[in-house]
Formats: structure tokens, sequence, C-alpha cells
């Protein structure tokens, strides 16, 4: 079977010394914290729609129809627009707001990007705890999602400029591990809030979002910034002394001259936007939408942002359901360990091709088990014991989202972008990731009621697709230094096509093998 052009030691040809500093991991670890943001407000959000109080409050026909209609289809129990667009509202700002957040990355460095993103989600958790309405509800969650396009798109940014690209990998994936925690962190203190007597659970829960945000706003302020953004601004001594630093060696001057190299290409560029379109940026840009495009119809969100709604149709009470919803978070974070102590060893096309595998096996398994509770008609009583099974095969497929397409899809991404795109790059990346996240959670609930449990096997056969896609089109990115990336694409059996050899040699000198394109290999696993 032809496929995509595994190349294991593009990398070869250039080599830039330096190790694992205490530096970088700090300064990495803090940057991650950004995904907290968004992790937690997947967790929060789909925990708070599960409590009778919230419900009541704000969405009273919801209630009324899972409460008062014992006999309702068990499929459309929760189909509301209006609930669905407070949780989905945050997306389309989030997407809106990366836009913006590219020119302040790329003018101004990314520590004030996440500090100006840190800020306005912290408005918007005050505005969400202290809601009295829908309507300030929603603009709280805009407000959020403002701050998650700006944290998103220049965190990602920060961890694949300063990590080394022997470990970009497992630094890299550091963000996603931080939207893991934040899930369940938000599932534990949703579980809690949810005892609260008096109602008023839900208050807390929202505001709390405040704490990941104070975090990456503190924290940003006592970031350096990046060597590559530091010399794309003209700050020459200040990126050769924070390389120094993060690399811990004084043998810097080959890795700094290609970075430099980048940053002068990157300066000459007035108009990154329009840069990105040519032809030889097309392998890029083709991942830059198409990898946030498959996630998404993994279906991994909407697992996360309904999973107490999804355990209460499967026959969990609304306790139950959010314990549920609890032990899901922890093997999403347990499984993103997976990912960091592998992806740096066999690579990112193993990982997706297998978790790819795995997620599809389970969402056919969990369509089947729904379809022979419910049928058609959605109605059943469903026993604990087959809950509990269906629970025990989401919980395998969150896991293999957690260390193939959550973290790895992220991390190719980011680190296949040049640096004269590469902040016009993620904020694709993130807008589009957000465009999707917000059709997906907007159309799940009426998905469900439409598709029954056939939305599984929806979900399934994109899975399929997508898998298809990495076996095809995706080169093995695993070591090979950001300003050498071009020559990956220019070696694969499909993209070489778009790269002229001039192009090629201005993004990296080092050679694949004899210099000719690699051929495309059977799929490996």
């Amino acid at each position: 079977m032809a496929g995509g052009a595994i190349i294991n030691h593009v990398g070869d040809g250039k080599h830039y010394p330096g190790k694992i500093t205490i530096h970088v991991f700090l300064t990495c670890l803090m940057a991650a914290t950004g995904g907290l943001l968004f992790g937690y407000d997947v967790g929060i959000s789909g925990g708070v729609t599960s409590m009778d109080s919230f419900l009541i409050k704000f969405f009273p026909t919801v209630y009324r129809k899972e409460k008062g209609e014992t006999s309702t289809n068990q499929y459309c129990k929760f189909d509301s627009q209006v609930l669905t667009m407070f949780t989905s509202s945050l997306y389309l700002a989030a997407l809106i707001a990366s836009f913006f957040a590219s020119a302040i990355t790329r003018v101004f460095g990314r520590k004030w990007s996440m500090f100006t993103g840190g800020t306005i989600f912290l408005v918007g958790a005050a505005l969400n705890g202290a809601a009295m309405n829908v309507a300030m509800l929603i603009i709280g969650r805009i407000l959020l999602g403002i701050g998650v396009g700006f944290t998103a798109q220049s965190a990602i940014i920060y961890l694949v400029e300063m990590a080394p690209a022997s470990l970009r990998g497992m630094l890299n994936i550091g963000f996603q591990l931080m939207i893991t925690i934040g899930i369940l962190a938000a599932n534990l203190i949703n579980y809690r809030t949810a005892k609260i007597k008096g109602g008023w659970g839900w208050r807390v829960s929202l505001a709390l979002a405040a704490v990941p945000a104070a975090v990456i706003t503190a924290g940003s302020l006592f970031l350096p910034d990046t060597p590559n953004s530091l010399i794309e601004r003209g700050h020459d001594d200040q990126a050769r002394t924070i390389l120094r630093r993060i690399r811990g060696t004084d043998d810097i001057q080959k890795e700094f001259a290609d970075i430099k190299a980048a940053g002068e290409e990157s300066k000459a560029v007035k108009n990154p936007w329009r840069s990105i379109g040519q032809r030889r940026y097309r392998p890029q840009l083709t991942m830059a939408v198409l990898i946030p495009f498959f996630q998404q119809l993994t279906g991994i969100n909407v697992i996360m942002f309904y999973a107490p709604v999804l355990f209460k149709t499967v026959g969990f009470g609304s306790n139950a359901a959010l314990m549920s919803a609890v032990i899901t978070g922890l093997v999403n974070v347990l499984a993103t360990f997976v990912s960091i102590f592998t992806v740096d060893r066999v690579g990112r096309r193993a990982l997706l091709l297998q978790g790819g595998l795995q997620m599809l096996a389970c969402q056919v398994t969990v369509g089947t088990l729904i379809a022979v509770m419910f049928g058609i008609s959605g109605a059943g009583d469903i026993s604990r014991a087959y809950a509990f099974t269906v629970v025990v095969f989401i919980c395998f497929y969150v896991a293999g989202f957690a260390w193939s397409w959550g973290p790895v899809g992220l991390l190719v991404v980011s680190e296949s972008f040049p640096l004269v795109i590469r902040s016009a790059g993620l904020s694709i990346t993130v807008s589009v990731s957000m465009l999707f996240t917000f059709a997906v959670a907007q159309a799940f609930l009426a998905l469900l009621c439409s598709l029954k449990f056939a939305l599984f096997y929806f979900f399934g056969g994109w899975v399929l697709i997508m898998t298809g896609f990495v076996v095809f089109f995706l080169p093995e990115t695993k070591g090979v230094p950001l300003e050498e990336m071009v020559v990956v694409w220019k070696a694969h059996w499909f993209w070489g096509r778009f790269i002229s050899d001039e192009d090629a040699h201005l993004g990296g000198t080092s050679e694949i093998g004899d210099g000719k394109k690699a051929a495309a290999p059977t799929l490996q696993l």
C-alpha cells in the first residue's frame, strides 16, 4: 500500500548542541498552563449543564423536558439550541480572537499575547460566576473565548520555539497535558459543587475558571520571550543570551545562525497572511486546516463537553454521571503521559495510526451497545452493568485520543511552520479548531436526537478517513530542527511537487539520503 514517507533521519545532517535545562523546563511548564484555560472550560461547561439548579435558573424548558416527560426519547432529552449556544459561544469568540492574536504575537512577542489572553479570561470568569441571566452568561463565555484564542495561539508557538528538537514532542505535549488536567479538575469540582445545598454550586464551578487564568496571567510576566521572536523583532543580543540559557551551552552559533536566517526572511515579509497562500507552503497550510478539522470530528470534545449528559442518557443518575465524567477525565490525563514518554521515541505517525484504530473500534462498539439497548425509538431502560460497559469503552476511546490525535495532531502542525508564517499558520490552526469545536458542540445534541446511536458510527467514519490521511499524506517529523522541516516536505512523495529545490535549500541544508524524494512505503505501526 502506498503511503506517507517515513523519514527517520532527516535531522541527521544537522544537530544543535544542547540539553534539557531546568530553565527551559520551567518556562515551557509555565507556558503550557495556557492549556488549563481551555481544559477547565471544556470540563466545567458539561458539568454545570447537568446540574438541576443551573438548568432551572437559565434553561427551565430543558429542565422540565428532562424531569417532567418521563417517556421522552432518551436521545432527545437535552436537545436545546439555547443550551448548546451557552457551551459553544466560547469557541466562535476564540476563532475570531486568534486572528488578532497573530498580529500581537508577531509584533509584541509571545508572552504578551499570553498575558492579554489570561487577563480577558479572568474578566469572563468573573461575569460567569456572577451571571444573573442568559445574556450575562453568554457574554462571559465570549470573553472566555477571546482569552482562549490568545493563549492557545501564543502558548503553542512559545513551546515549539523554546524546546530543543530532540525533546520538542515531549515539551510541546505539555500544553495538551494541561488541557487534560484542566478537564479533570473541572470534573472533580463539578462533582463536589453539585452537592452544595442552596443550588449555587454552579457559580463556584464557573468562577473558579479565574484560577488557571490568574496562573497564566501572572506567570507570563516572568517568562522570557523566545529567541525566534526576539530575532524577528530585532533583539539579537537578547536572543543569543536566552538561547545560551535554554540550551545550557555556549555552543549555540549553528542554531543561532539558522534562527537568524529565518528571522531575516520573516522580517522581509510584511504580510504573512498573503505569504501563507503561496504554493511552497501548501503542505503546511493543508495540515493547518485538516488536522484540527479531523481532531474535532473524532468526537472527543462532545464526549468531554457532554459526558455527564451522555452518561445520564445511558442510565446513570446526576451524581453518578458526574463521577463517570471524573473517571474519563482521569483516563485522559494518564493516557497523555503515554504520548509524552513515547512521541520522541516511536514518532508521530505511529501514535496517530494506533490511536486512530483504537478510537474507531471503540466508536463502533459504543454505538452498537447503545443501539442494542435503545434501538431507533430511544425508549428503554438500561442496567447499571450495561451502562458501566459503555463507560469502559468510552474510557478506551478517550485513552486512544489522549495519546494520539489529542497531543500529536497539534504537535505536528505547530512544528511544521517556518518562522515567516508561524504566527499566521497557528492562528489558522486555532481558528479551524474552534470553528469545528463550535459546529460540533452546537450540533451534537440535535445530531444525537436525529441520528441516535448512528452518531457514534458517524464519528467512527471520520476516524477511518483521518487514519487513511496519516497513512498517505503525513511524513514523520520526529527530531527534525524547525529550520530544517522544509526538507521533510520536499522529500515526501506527494508534497514534494509543491516545493522547488531552491525553496528546500533556503529552508534547510541537510539532505535525505541521496537528495531524492523518499518513496511511499507501506503502512508501518
